[in-house]
């Protein structure tokens, strides 16, 4: 029988990038997964700060020479990859020059939030899928981490729907804690539509807050994990009235509640089939 896929979309992971509890959990969840016999991917973004010679990146031609259309703008997409050999697995890195090459993540040295960190958001969502179609592989699970991989489950279940390559595809989404205070760009509901989709797509995003991401997402998402021990209310609310299944926070690094989640995912996608 076939190995079960899934995709891992997130901003940080360790040792890359390590902002928060995030960067731990993408580190050792893929892994542990990987352990148990499921085939899995790792994406996330090149950021400036992630050094290229140290952790060995080098770019992948075949994947690379996409461009992400943003505001009727074309941003060439590259895609580099590494590996961290201890664990057999490979990790994808999108980059743009304009996007991702800056000393720091998603504030300037003053702390000043990004403008564009919308935009940002946007390109790597879209890069991310059209990467995994270009890969040619087809996941049975998506799970997405943290604020920047939030339009990927809205993307998934409306413009993505029906491709060949996520058809079949379950989204889970992990919340944490509130990672921005800011909001992002005005526009941000507005320019993350994809031909295709319409306003009312992305209308719950248009608060552009943190808690309007996770809203966001949770609504286009087949299960939610609450993996920070301090979720917000309006968030809890939310998950509790779409009575998707949902991981309860664990502060072990037990990932055996993972695994059961993704099988009982997974089976739920069988039987329908059956069905």
């Amino acid at each position: 029988m076939a190995k079960t896929k899934i995709l891992f979309i997130t901003h940080e992971m360790s040792p890359f990038l390590e902002l928060t509890k995030i960067s731990e959990i993408t580190r050792q969840l893929p892994q542990a997964m990987q352990d148990k016999g499921f085939e899995i991917r790792i994406l996330m973004p090149r950021f400036g700060n992630i050094n290229e010679r140290r952790n060995r990146l080098h770019e992948v031609i075949r994947l690379s020479g996409m461009n992400i259309i943003i505001n009727d703008n074309d941003n060439p997409l590259i895609i580099k990859v590494a590996s961290i050999p201890s664990a057999r697995m490979q990790v994808y890195f999108l980059d743009n020059e304009e996007y991702f090459q800056r000393k720091h993540v998603f504030a300037d040295n003053s702390n000043k939030f990004y403008e564009d960190n919308d935009e940002r958001t946007i390109f790597f969502c879209k890069g991310a899928l059209e990467t995994v179609k270009k890969l040619g592989w087809s996941p049975e699970i998506v799970h997405c981490h943290g604020w920047m991989s939030s339009l990927v489950p809205a993307y998934l279940k409306t413009i993505y729907k029906d491709d060949p390559t996520f058809k079949n595809s379950k989204v889970v989404y992990s919340v944490y804690d509130d990672h921005f205070q800011d909001s992002l760009h005005a526009d941000f509901a507005k320019k993350a539509i994809m031909s295709g989709m319409t306003a009312e797509h992305t209308e719950i995003y248009s608060k552009a807050t943190n808690t309007a991401l996770n809203l966001g997402a949770i609504s286009y998402s087949d299960a939610v994990v609450y993996a920070s021990e301090n979720i917000n209310d309006e968030v809890l609310k939310f998950v509790k009235k779409g009575n998707k299944p949902t991981l309860e926070f664990n502060s072990t690094s037990d990932y055996e509640n993972y695994y059961n989640l993704y099988e009982e995912i997974v089976s739920e996608e069988l039987i329908s089939l059956v069905d």
